[in-house]
């Protein structure tokens, strides 16, 4: 295992490469969030077998530099992140493994710098901001009427940041992010390594209405030029809903699709040996 911190603008990142004298293509892993660090993800680790797997915390949490510059916030600016990791890692070829925001990420560093990177993994993706606030309205009416009324009225009353709305949320979250109970004691620990501040910039105070700047987000009509291998995948009980992620990955030319029956938003801890055999296979598949 190798880490160090790579010079990007605004700052350093922190980044590990596991397995680095491996032969294969190196797996690039972009977390999710905007803001959440590479944490959670740790475990990916594990892809490690014949390739590198190299995880990054993007700018603004996890162990990377934490600015205070509020226009460095941008989509542009991650997408300029991931090119500078890559030039510094020298990571000529590539495969890129997004989650949530940063399947956002990888689409949109694809569609600017698409040379060397043998596929994508889009796991539970964002690919239209406008398409997911409308999935987190129809998952919130699957919950307890109280459970709406209290997010409902908190996001009109502009009161998100109550204990009460913060509760209906952990159900919400239980619901569709992670339903293992108990939740992970090593989640828990990792909070540290958010940063509430750049999500509440880029996407806003609740998954529910979109107020950022990724509010417009919305490759879909650009996925017809995905022309590399790509997977698509989400838990059947995910925010990414596995509606809408089946429609990406049907306006995706050379794309395949799978579904993790016992997951919500976070399949790689939920269903961890499944998702590791599912990205082995995928990956080895190309590599072949």
């Amino acid at each position: 295992m190798k880490e160090g911190f790579i010079e990007v603008t605004g700052g350093k990142v922190w980044y590990v490469i596991h397995n680095q004298q491996a032969t294969g293509i190196p797996l690039l892993v972009l977390h999710g969030g905007p803001g959440s660090s590479s944490y959670s993800l740790q475990g990916l680790k594990d892809l490690a077998i014949n390739r590198p797997v190299i995880l990054y915390d993007q700018l603004g949490c996890g162990k990377s530099d934490r600015p205070e510059d509020d226009s460095l916030w941008t989509l542009d600016r991650f997408v300029e992140e991931v090119g500078l990791v890559r030039k510094a890692l020298e990571l000529n070829e590539v495969h890129i493994l997004g989650h949530s925001w940063g399947t956002t990420l990888a689409a949109a560093y694809y569609f600017s710098e698409p040379e060397g990177i043998g596929s994508i993994i889009f796991s539970s993706p964002c690919l239209s901001a406008p398409l997911w606030e409308e999935d987190q309205k129809k998952n919130l009416t699957l919950l307890p009427k109280e459970i709406q009324e209290t997010i409902k009225r908190s996001e009109a009353n502009g009161t998100t940041d109550s204990s009460a709305f913060q509760k209906a949320i952990e159900v919400f979250n239980d619901h569709f992010v992670c339903r293992l109970k108990p939740y992970p004691e090593h989640l828990k620990q990792g909070k540290h390594f958010r940063n509430p501040h750049v999500y509440q910039i880029m996407w806003g105070p609740s998954e529910f209405t979109v107020q950022g700047n990724l509010k417009s987000f919305d490759c879909t009509e650009r996925l017809a030029e995905i022309s590399i291998p790509t997977l698509y995948t989400c838990g059947r009980f995910d925010e990414a809903t596995p509606a809408s992620t089946e429609y990406f990955s049907r306006k995706t030319p050379n794309a395949s699709f799978h579904i993790f029956e016992k997951s919500a938003h976070m399949a790689y801890i939920e269903e961890p040996e499944q998702y590791r055999q599912v990205m082995n296979r995928f990956l080895s598949q190309i590599d072949h």
